[in-house]
């Protein structure tokens, strides 16, 4: 039973290539529902002075992907970072920075999903209030899926939608890359990597892009 958050020491020995594995093991624990045991209450009081997360995840906002759980982690283990369509912003470069060059995470992980609701409304051209400023963030994903397809680039295809919930991770990890220099700089002295994948809702496994 894990009792004992992630403490400085055991932060600063991680390596990105050794978290990644630690996350994909926690997501091969969640499919075969065979979740680590968790003492709550201890791990509660064993981060009140402090977090030193392995890695941040940033996510979609979408109920069917609880994220902690899906990668089999617990209190003080993670940052997760949640926008619909898991796309990244000034806050959300923010939130990432913060997560990497001040507490010390070794792992950005963008993480879309199977049937993502808001690709979806992208792909649809969806127009309502402040969700289409949203969309705007997945449009770029949705113009580079189509130029594999002829038609039919719409939510009603289910190839088109998956392709273009790929792009979008894609396209999230360049800007990423493209608009902070502390987190591109980071990658390049090999202080963290920036990877991404896809999860599915039938198998619930996470799938590396």
């Amino acid at each position: 039973m894990k009792n004992i958050a992630i403490n400085k020491e055991i932060q600063s020995s991680l390596s990105p290539k050794s978290v990644l594995s630690d996350l994909l093991e926690g997501n091969k624990r969640f499919r075969n529902n065979s979740l680590q045991k968790a003492d709550y209450n201890a791990l509660v009081k064993d981060t009140i002075s402090g977090q030193f997360p392995k890695a941040v995840v940033l996510s979609c906002i979408d109920s069917r992907v609880p994220v902690e759980q899906v990668f089999d982690q617990t209190i003080g283990d993670i940052f997760v970072a949640r926008v619909a369509g898991n796309f990244e912003n000034t806050d959300i470069l923010g939130s990432l920075e913060y997560s990497c060059a001040v507490a010390g995470s070794k792992l950005i992980f963008v993480l879309g999903h199977e049937s993502c609701g808001a690709v979806k409304a992208a792909c649809d051209g969806v127009e309502l209030g402040n969700i289409t400023a949203m969309l705007d963030n997945i449009i770029p994903a949705v113009k580079e899926a189509a130029l594999d397809f002829e038609d039919d680039v719409d939510s009603s295809n289910k190839e088109f939608v998956a392709k273009t919930v790929e792009c979008n991770v894609r396209l999230t990890i360049e800007r990423i890359r493209e608009k902070s220099k502390i987190l591109s700089e980071m990658e390049v002295d090999g202080d963290i990597e920036i990877i991404g994948g896809v999860y599915s809702l039938q198998t619930g496994e996470v799938v590396l892009l």
